[in-house]
């Protein structure tokens, strides 16, 4: 999809905001504690090879990703830093992990045996790091016998071309009020890397919410994801401790206004009609972009007011309810602030009923990223 630079929708990328939230972490770490920060799914919409600069500056340890296209895309943007893949590669990938120096996750004892059998790694190359992904109970990937697990180390380490670097695991239900499933989780994950038969350089479990209200569970890295981008990882179920700024604001301008009269009908479907002469604008995005259809009835700010979105949301544009007239080019914010007023993704979020995760990386790569 092309992008639209010359339509004048974009999403904004605050660099310092995203700084400073790395900062807010950093200064909990403990002792021999890295952070890592996540970057998959195009930095959740904010823009990966941006993101990870900026996240260079302040110091990060190491990046997170989804998938191998993902951290090929930053080794060649020049990011030297370790890059660990989350989720399961093909192991006929390895010789190209291997190559860009990316480390692997692994979720069972075949994939180790199909890369060994399969011969395919470079003898000329450093060894290829694997971490060992544990299911303590998400039922995603990952191993979940000890004996598999202990197997699979003691394969790892007759290999000389595979390191065992690191074991870690993922928790369901950490930004959630009741603990009583992620102890259990916790639990089983001690139990595994206690049953390892070498501990590894990297122990691992913390996710943005983990390390937000469970500081002291087993972990020698941070994966800061969401809260990387300014966002509580529980929408509003849990205060955060501390500040974070969302890094992320979506804007465009008026393209149209006009005066509707008493009875006039909105948009596909019929489905507004006006009780009274009112103005509406007509705004340049729409589903296309990532601004949901079912975001009809949700509210939008220009000059510090709220304005209801009125009819249902098109392909490519959407309409709303002014208070008085505004001339066309007058700044209209979706996300973010706006004369002291705020909408953040999570606002949208709950009126969708979903999480903030989604509406970031929802938004359609027509919208060009602007970093200030």
């Amino acid at each position: 999809m092309v992008t639209s630079w010359n339509r004048p929708t974009t999403l904004i990328v605050n660099k310092k905001a995203i700084q400073f939230n790395i900062a807010q972490e950093q200064k909990r770490l403990k002792s021999g504690q890295e952070l890592f920060a996540v970057i998959k799914a195009d930095a959740y919409g904010h823009g990966a090879i941006e993101v990870a600069k900026t996240a260079l500056l302040q110091g990060v340890n190491g990046f997170c990703v989804s998938n191998i296209d993902e951290a090929v895309e930053l080794r060649e943007a020049g990011i030297l830093l370790p890059i660990l893949i989350l989720g399961v590669v093909s192991p006929t990938l390895a010789p190209l992990a291997q190559q860009y120096d990316l480390t692997l996750t692994v979720a069972n004892e075949e994939w180790l045996r199909y890369v060994a059998t399969n011969n395919d790694l470079d003898t000329q190359k450093a060894p290829l790091k694997v971490h060992l992904k544990i299911d303590t109970g998400m039922h995603r990937i990952g191993f979940n016998k000890i004996d598999d697990m202990v197997k699979s180390v003691q394969f790892i380490q007759s290999h000389p071309l595979l390191t065992y670097e690191g074991i870690f695991t993922h928790f369901a239900t950490a930004d959630e009020e009741d603990t009583t499933y992620f102890d259990e989780q916790v639990a089983t994950f001690t139990e595994f890397v206690k049953k390892s038969p070498v501990k590894p350089k990297y122990i691992h479990c913390a996710n943005s919410a983990t390390a937000i209200w469970h500081e002291d569970c087993p972990t020698n890295i941070v994966r800061l994801g969401i809260g990387l981008y300014g966002l509580n990882p529980s929408g509003d179920v849990l205060s955060l401790p501390y500040e974070l700024k969302p890094a992320a604001s979506l804007t465009t301008e008026l393209v149209f206004v006009k005066q509707l009269h008493v009875g006039d009908k909105v948009s596909y479907g019929a489905t507004y009609q006006a009780s009274e002469d009112e103005w509406i604008g007509t705004l340049p995005i729409g589903y296309a972009d990532g601004w949901n259809r079912k975001l009809q009835g949700f509210k939008v700010l220009v000059d510090g007011n709220y304005c209801e979105i009125i009819g249902r949301v098109c392909m490519d544009q959407c309409m709303i309810r002014l208070p008085k007239y505004y001339s066309p080019g007058t700044t209209v914010t979706l996300m973010g602030e706006d004369n002291g007023q705020v909408i953040d993704a999570n606002d949208i979020a709950h009126y969708l009923e979903t999480i903030s995760y989604e509406v970031l990386c929802g938004i359609s790569t027509r919208i060009p990223r602007k970093y200030v």
